[in-house]
């Protein structure tokens, strides 16, 4: 794999980009689909991700398959078929329904910095997951997730937390994920070696 760069994504191959912007050193992972997102430094999904109305932060480490802000159908109408929102796919002359379109972008997914989201999870619309969050493979997430902590199934509920609430105070607040690029790459090794409490002592 080519090198990460600050200049541009690295976009795998048979991606959809659409309405898209991508911070430093943000990779998309073949076959992905991405409409009316950003993410931001250091982000990646792995294959076949689909991102749709989502503000994504940095360090968010997203698997093969999840699928956030999953776009609705419109139930309480007589139909929830898109031929009435997609009218100009089925009929000369009809207008596609902008406001319907307009609607579903606006329920925005925001999902925090240094989250991991597992193979195949789903988050719906209008959901925050919290920094530093974790969501199991499989889960389907319908309601916003605190910073720091890990959960599973369907729908998603707290699993445990990653760190003791002072830790994660102490951890949102020394914001790492703010550091430039040159203060990470000093930091490299204790990234790889420190417990939690350990970095924060030494770079609080």
């Amino acid at each position: 794999m080519p090198r990460l760069t600050a200049d541009s994504p690295f976009i795998h191959p048979d991606c959809e980009i659409k309405d898209a912007t991508f911070g430093a050193y943000t990779e998309v992972g073949r076959g992905s689909r991405i409409a009316h997102s950003q993410l931001g430094d250091y982000s990646y999904c792995d294959r076949y991700a689909d991102i749709a109305n989502t503000t994504v932060g940095k360090f968010s480490n997203i698997a093969a398959y999840v699928r956030i802000g999953a776009t609705d159908h419109p139930m309480e109408k007589a139909s929830l078929h898109h031929f009435h929102y997609r009218a100009g796919d089925y009929f000369d002359g009809a207008a596609d329904d902008d406001a319907w379109f307009a609607h579903r972008r606006s329920r925005r997914v925001t999902l925090g910095h240094d989250t991991w989201l597992g193979n195949g999870a789903q988050v719906r619309p209008e959901v925050t997951i919290g920094h530093g969050a974790v969501v199991a493979g499989g889960a389907i997430v319908t309601k916003d997730v605190a910073p720091y902590m890990i959960v599973a199934g369907i729908p998603a509920v707290p699993l445990r937390a990653r760190f003791s609430a002072g830790i994660a105070d102490r951890m949102m607040a020394l914001a790492w994920w703010d550091w430039p690029h040159d203060a990470l790459h000093r930091a490299l090794d204790d990234f790889r070696t420190l417990s939690a409490e350990a970095f924060l002592e030494r770079y609080e």
